[in-house]
């Protein structure tokens, strides 16, 4: 069975009414993504940020997985597909994908301080200055800007066996996950998805579509040969 590995970022989300940081009227907008996306924003304003993850929590119970992550997950019944993601939300489970790596966190987890201890609590607040249970502040379980990515290992691993690779809706700009695509096989075929100008290296077949029509267009060719 052919393993193939997705990529996806903000833009396979976006669909389902899911704000990005760099997308006009987008986050960013709203808010300097170092003060509630970093550790140092932790650090200077934890309530602040405690509030902003609890918002993109609560968004969670108003959004649903869209067609592009239907079509992901659809391609386990003949492929050994592992997602590996960007997003913190948990719409790729939702729409059934099995194998999933959240670079980036989850947000329907919490941790303690260490991230030592983790806590499943899906779409419920973090009340403001709540303990774990080692008696440090409990925090949003988000890998955040000045954090170390530790699942990149993993991601690189499962990018070096794949024989198809698809990115789906990510700009390519935030390492260490754009440098994935360089422990791709020789010769793997790459597909990026996503409707923006991206730059990306000349063997990338680019479908210059949102996710779901793109990844519609995508699983024709995959399947036709």
């Amino acid at each position: 069975m052919k393993r193939i590995v997705v990529l996806t970022g903000a833009g396979m989300s976006a669909e389902s009414g899911i704000s990005t940081f760099r997308d006009s009227n987008g986050l960013w907008e709203q808010y300097d993504v170092m003060t509630v996306a970093s550790i140092e924003g932790w650090y200077d304003n934890p309530d602040l940020v405690q509030q902003f993850y609890n918002d993109r929590r609560a968004q969670l119970n108003t959004v649903e997985p869209n067609e592009g992550h239907k079509i992901i997950a659809g391609l386990e019944k003949d492929f050994q597909v592992t997602v590996v993601t960007q997003n913190v939300d948990d719409l790729h489970e939702r729409a059934g994908s099995t194998n999933i790596i959240h670079l980036h966190g989850e947000l329907t987890k919490a941790c303690n301080e260490s991230k030592t201890q983790v806590y499943d609590i899906g779409t419920c607040p973090i009340r403001l200055g709540e303990k774990a249970g080692d008696g440090s502040r409990l925090r949003p379980f988000i890998v955040w800007f000045g954090e170390a990515v530790p699942l990149i290992s993993d991601a690189a691993e499962v990018v070096s066996k794949a024989d198809i690779i698809i990115i789906v809706g990510t700009s390519m700009q935030v390492y260490p996950a754009a440098g994935l695509i360089h422990y791709a096989k020789p010769g793997v075929p790459i597909y990026l998805v996503d409707p923006a100008e991206v730059n990306v290296p000349s063997n990338v077949k680019v479908i210059r579509e949102k996710a779901s029509t793109g990844l519609a267009l995508l699983r024709e060719m995959i399947y036709a040969k």
